[in-house]
């Protein structure tokens, strides 16, 4: 099987290095650029206008990509330990597969639909991305617990727990406060009025 192969551990990292590049990457075009304030702009800020848009969108969608292959690695990993252990139906791993590949969908969605070329699709992806990821690292998290002590130790489990714990903490107030913003531009000058929709 694939995940038996020698050497594929090479594609988590790379997902991880390719992403923080398209990250960093955009941010540095956008703030040389002069399109975004240099503090804590949001990423979809930085991928927002020419020329760090395009930058940003080629390298999502690469990583969405490398996140499909990562995850689909980790599938087939599970269903071939499953095979002599029996620890987790197949139902729910394929169940897990399919709600990571959705996150996948959603990050190309947020990379193709600019911020304030269109929002409502944009924010949707956004949704679809970091709640179908928060499930999904939930999901691994129980499937790691239930494979040990022979496939896991419990230091990786509570490890793997507590990710999923901040990323839930995290994506809540990100809903939160995101339905209060309705963001328009990025640019504002001083003394302009904001519309309120």
């Amino acid at each position: 099987m694939l995940c038996c192969m020698p050497g594929v551990a090479f594609v988590p990292a790379l997902l991880v290095s390719w992403s923080s590049a398209a990250f960093i990457i955009s941010y540095v075009i956008a703030v040389l650029a002069g399109h975004v304030e240099p503090l804590v702009p949001y990423i979809s800020d930085t991928g927002t206008k020419p020329p760090e848009s395009g930058v940003f969108g080629f390298m999502i969608n690469i990583s969405a990509l490398l996140a499909s292959i990562t995850m689909y690695i980790r599938y087939l990993l599970i269903e071939k330990q499953n095979e002599s252990s029996h620890f987790v139906r197949s139902s729910c791993n394929m169940f897990t597969l399919c709600v990571g590949l959705m996150g996948c969908t959603g990050m190309g969605i947020v990379a193709t639909f600019q911020e304030l070329a269109v929002p409502s699709v944009h924010d949707i992806g956004a949704l679809v991305a970091f709640g179908s990821g928060v499930v999904y690292i939930t999901l691994q998290s129980m499937i790691s617990y239930k494979s040990c002590p022979r496939w896991n130790t419990y230091f990786v489990c509570h490890i793997r727990m507590a990710i999923s714990v901040i990323s839930l903490i995290a994506f809540i107030p990100m809903i939160v406060f995101a339905s209060k913003i309705s963001m328009t531009k990025i640019d504002w000058t001083p003394g302009e009025k904001v519309k309120s929709y």
